[in-house]
């Protein structure tokens, strides 16, 4: 092999091992979930706005919470976890064709990837819920935003409690 030859081969060894140091995926979260405002209406003549039956606006007002909590590396469903997850499930049973995406969020505490799991764990402890109460388990995704969004910014228990939760949001 003649020294052009090898200095080529050098190169493009150097360059395959540079490479495969490098990492090929990126971590990233799932994209920003698209919320569009509820369509309101407005009543013959008072003039009030009224919500529309089915939306988001509508869940959160009828339900008993839109989200419930966790304590500390916990994904455990207490009982006042159960009683607002009974509540959205009322609520999802009268609108049958309606889908539900469960966001698991953790707080500010830990890495990364241990609250993203946890967050995961979070979603699918409220999810396996829901299922466990009638609601089909294709009408409910997962999806987990570990510590990434937080509600309440602070570094204290009150605001580490509010982070600690998943929260059940319309889609369809």
């Amino acid at each position: 092999m003649n020294r052009s030859n090898m200095s080529r081969a050098a190169l493009l060894a150097c360059g395959t091992l540079a490479l495969a140091a490098c990492k090929t995926t990126p971590d990233q979260l799932p994209p920003e979930p698209v919320t569009t405002p509820a369509p309101t209406t407005t009543t013959g003549n008072t003039g009030a706005n009224t919500v529309a039956p089915g939306s988001q606006q509508d869940f959160v007002n009828s339900v008993a919470s839109d989200r419930v909590f966790f304590d500390t590396d916990e994904f455990n469903i207490d009982f006042a976890d159960q009683a607002t997850l009974r509540s959205q499930a009322q609520w999802l049973m009268q609108y049958p064709n309606k889908r539900v995406t469960i966001e698991g969020h953790a707080d500010e505490r830990g890495t990364r990837e241990y609250n993203l799991a946890l967050g995961e764990r979070r979603a699918n402890a409220a999810r396996n819920y829901l299922v466990s109460l009638g609601i089909p388990a294709t009408r409910i995704t997962t999806v987990s935003y570990g510590k990434e969004r937080p509600v309440a910014m602070g570094s204290n228990e009150q605001a580490w409690a509010q982070n600690r939760r998943a929260v059940t949001v319309t889609v369809q």
